[in-house]
């Protein structure tokens, strides 16, 4: 008999931890916010974007690419999206990449002066280096759905 409740026990215990498990592994984590606090938070993103619009309107090599885009809703997208990638809790909110590129026929020459302009951007709002580059990181595999020439 006793056999038999040590089993039962067991086989009770096995289930309960088995169903705390799969809780577990249902529940998403709380977001690593560390990159969005190390960028400053929304404040320094909306500037950081602003100045970023500015450098790339000003640059030669891309300014073409925006000339029929609504400057502002262009921004606003790019701040969801930084915050988001980041870790803020923004949700992006505009098209998929690709579908918004689409047709531009953006070469990697195009990708990296738009690199480059969000480096001066980022330089200018004082944000340090090793910061810019875990931003460039999650950016960089957008390079392919954007990238058609």
């Amino acid at each position: 008999m006793r056999q038999q409740i040590t089993r039962a026990a067991a086989a009770a215990a096995l289930a309960l931890a088995g169903t705390l498990g799969v809780a577990q592994a249902q529940t998403p984590p709380p977001p690593d916010d560390s990159l969005y606090r190390a960028l400053g938070g929304l404040p320094v993103l909306q500037k950081v974007v602003d100045d970023f619009m500015a450098n790339m309107l000003a640059d030669r090599r891309i300014k073409h690419t925006f000339a029929e885009s609504n400057i502002e809703r262009v921004k606003q997208k790019l701040v969801e999206q930084f915050c988001q990638l980041s870790g803020g809790g923004c949700i992006y909110t505009g098209d998929p990449m690709r579908e918004v590129h689409q047709g531009l026929k953006l070469s990697n020459a195009d990708f990296n002066a738009l690199v480059e302009d969000l480096q001066l951007a980022m330089d200018a709002n004082g944000i340090p280096s090793h910061t810019q580059n875990r931003l460039l990181a999650l950016l960089a595999p957008m390079q392919r759905e954007t990238v058609s020439r």
